[in-house]
């Protein structure tokens, strides 16, 4: 896939968040091909420095801090440092999740907590905190990454799908609160992408045909389909886009 090419996300300062691996690599890959300076944060550490290692002779080679994003304290000092060493993040892309599998007799308050905290409390922290640079900077971009599956009620995944259908009310909110500033907010809702994960924990090849067969387009929705959004979104391309949620499902309406 080519991808369009954004001259105003040149020398962008964008922040991802769960960028070492899967979709978020992609986009970091995506968005240090238009010259943006990319910062991003993961738990996983060999795969987000192999990512860095791959892409260091570009003009601004990605910089990666290990960070976990549960960890507000944690958060909120990476933030601080990315903006004290290189100024303000101007696109921030609240892309990091886990979509572990349970049933609802499982589920312990422990549990919830924790699926709250991974899958949407550091969408609204990670905004809250690069809001005041944007605002100061005259403006900004924030994407959050949603998800098909509560649109699909697809099993197993309640905690999950909440936080996701969360994530849709907090881009409204937070696009009618930021917008006086200049800060666009945009969910980005990705179909059924195949990464490695996928096929390694839950995605048969049977599965992924079923799949296929339920999209009005019957072909693979990829990495650099969503990346492709995140890109337009971010640029001035998408300038009067906000509070609103833009799907890359391959029109995903279920079996």
């Amino acid at each position: 896939m080519v991808f369009a090419t954004y001259p105003d996300l040149a020398g962008k300062r964008v922040l991802i968040t769960g960028g070492g691996s899967g979709i978020g690599a992609g986009i970091v890959d995506a968005f240090v091909k238009q010259g943006a300076q990319v910062f991003f944060v993961d738990i996983v550490e060999d795969a987000s420095r192999a990512l860095v290692e791959s892409l260091k002779d570009a003009k601004h080679a990605p910089v990666f801090f290990k960070c976990d994003l549960t960890n507000l304290d944690a958060l909120s000092q990476v933030i601080a440092q990315i903006e004290k060493d290189h100024g303000a993040i101007e696109v921030l892309i609240n892309n990091a999740a886990n979509d572990h599998r349970h049933e609802v007799h499982e589920v312990t308050g422990k549990y919830w907590d924790d699926s709250l905290a991974v899958n949407l409390r550091h969408q609204f922290f990670c905004a809250q905190a690069v809001a005041p640079g944007m605002k100061k900077a005259g403006g900004g971009v924030i994407l959050n990454f949603g998800s098909i599956s509560w649109h699909l009620a697809l099993p197993n995944l309640t905690l999950y799908m909440t936080a996701k259908a969360a994530i849709e009310g907090l881009t409204r909110g937070l696009a009618r609160d930021l917008g006086q500033d200049g800060i666009r907010v945009n969910t980005v809702i990705p179909g059924s992408v195949l990464t490695e994960r996928q096929k390694a924990l839950w995605h048969s090849p049977e599965a992924g045909q079923a799949i296929l067969k339920s999209q009005v387009l019957p072909q693979p929705v990829e990495i650099e389909d969503i990346a492709a959004m995140a890109l337009f979104l971010s640029s001035d391309s998408g300038r009067r886009c906000s509070g609103r949620d833009y799907f890359v499902d391959a029109g995903w309406y279920g079996a």
